[in-house]
């Protein structure tokens, strides 16, 4: 088995795997993660459903006189806000991303090294399988040389029989 086979198996690669995650492009702190839960906060239904409740609430209350308004129609604090969440979720994403294609190549090497190892041990197989097909051919050869020798000399043992026979049945 070779080192990197050796490696992938023994777990010793999958924890390189593991550190280089936690060490990648934007370090191991809490905020590369927390940026990631909120990257993928930001396409759940939960927040799209709650955004938009949100957003019927505002309009609602700066609509009805029944309370102050406090941002009235074009609703210029709504569209600051939503301006204000986009430049924020906009990086989230990307960074979210960034590292999402940090494990992915890391797998991807991984499974390459994997997919190197198997075709290396089914190549090793394929020369085992024919260098035993080669010996066996060459055995199945030697004894149809072999039975073959054996079928020449019974016949000669047979041919000198009759002749040894012969003679002696004429000195009889």
């Amino acid at each position: 088995m070779g080192a990197t086979q050796g490696a992938v198996r023994g777990g010793a690669y999958s924890r390189g795997v593991a550190a280089q995650d936690r060490h990648g492009a934007f370090g191991s702190d809490s905020f590369g993660r927390a940026a990631e839960r909120a990257a993928r906060f930001f396409g759940t239904p939960r927040y799209i459903a709650g955004q938009t409740l949100l957003v019927i609430a505002w309009i609602t209350l700066n609509s009805v006189a029944l309370i102050k308004h406090w941002d009235p129609s074009p609703f210029i604090m709504l569209n600051l806000a939503f301006s204000t969440q986009a430049a924020y979720a906009a990086p989230l994403i990307l960074l979210a991303q960034t590292r999402q294609a940090d494990r992915d190549k890391i797998q991807e090497d991984l499974e390459e090294k994997r997919h190197d190892a198997t075709t290396k041990h089914g190549e090793q197989r394929v020369a085992a399988i024919k260098a035993e097909t080669d010996r066996l051919t060459q055995l199945l050869e030697s004894n149809t040389d072999l039975t073959r020798q054996d079928k020449e000399l019974t016949e000669q043992v047979a041919t000198l029989t009759r002749e040894i026979h012969g003679m002696l049945t004429k000195r009889s």
